[in-house]
């Protein structure tokens, strides 16, 4: 008895290849442009300038208005767990050794000021993915960022908050050992990132000087969101290589660079996220005007 092989046909192994290539092209033509390397530098250095401000705020409203011991450690274990070695301890260890205060007025004067240069090329970097010519004005664009930092920081404190109190209820309930250390990390790490979804969703959908359809934004902000997450493994499996090279090459600047660097693999992710979603849209419009029936969410439209 013989048995008869068909052999596959080479093109229908091809074809999904390149139907992928020819899908994300236009994103990688887009992060490849002049301009988004500006934009994305531009929000690194804004990251950079803001990141201790926000957080030296965030300390001092857990320790001095809501009085929270659990929060402080919920704070100090989520940046452990997001940054990596030495860079993580350096951090702590300058935010939890000095007494900020009871309100540092300066932190957030700075941090309103600093944050703000986030939003701004962002704003510019959001409108040219979308194909918007005209951006806000200097004015709506600092007011429209200022309600940005009090929502996505809001979630970001209540992210920090929420963790702790889980973690105190159980060990009032249950007792300090109760919960192991892998736990809390896992619960801070499941938490974070729908919060991080949902601010990119925010931002995607308010920044944009047009109307912006959130069915579109949405699968975009989740794949960023969980890209973000992934960036954060990648960057913690390389920092001890990172590490040395930043130290030889900037001395006592390596930290500075380190997030300066993260911060800008970041933006790149976002701006990314944010022409995929503007190449959605773009694509359920010109079916629309074709008479065709929109894309499914989450399907990937070409230009072409």
């Amino acid at each position: 008895m013989r048995l008869a092989f068909e052999r596959p046909d080479p093109s229908a192994l091809v074809e999904p290849i390149e139907a992928r290539v020819r899908r994300w092209r236009p994103t990688i033509q887009y992060l490849s442009q002049t301009e988004v390397h500006v934009y994305a530098l531009a929000i690194a250095a804004s990251v950079l300038l803001s990141f201790f401000p926000f957080l030296i705020v965030m300390l001092t409203l857990l320790r001095d208005v809501f009085h929270f011991p659990a929060a402080e450690r919920a704070l100090v274990l989520a940046l452990g767990d997001y940054f990596p070695g030495d860079l993580g301890a350096f951090i702590i260890r300058n935010l939890t050794k000095v007494n900020h205060g009871r309100f540092q007025v300066t932190s957030v004067i700075l941090l309103l000021f600093t944050a703000n240069g986030i939003f701004e090329p962002l704003e510019v970097a959001l409108n040219r993915a979308w194909g918007v010519t005209q951006n806000r004005s200097y004015l709506k664009n600092q007011i429209l960022s200022l309600v940005l930092i009090v929502v996505c920081g809001g979630l970001a404190l209540g992210s920090v908050l929420l963790t702790a109190f889980n973690q105190s209820f159980v060990a009032d309930e249950y007792g300090t050992r109760a919960i192991p250390s892998w736990v809390s990390t896992t619960v801070f790490r499941l938490a974070a990132i729908p919060i991080t979804v949902l601010s990119l969703t925010i931002m995607y959908w308010v920044l944009p000087n047009r109307r912006v359809p959130i069915r579109r934004v949405v699968p975009a902000a989740t794949m960023v969101g969980v890209g973000m997450e992934a960036l954060k493994y990648l960057f913690l499996f390389a920092w001890p290589w990172l590490n040395r090279k930043f130290a030889n090459e900037y001395g006592p600047f390596q930290y500075s660079v380190s997030i300066m660097v993260f911060g800008m693999m970041t933006a790149f992710l976002v701006l990314a996220g944010a022409e995929w979603s503007a190449r959605l849209a773009g694509g359920d419009e010109r079916a629309l005007q074709a008479g065709d029936r929109p894309t499914r969410l989450g399907q990937i439209v070409s230009w072409d």
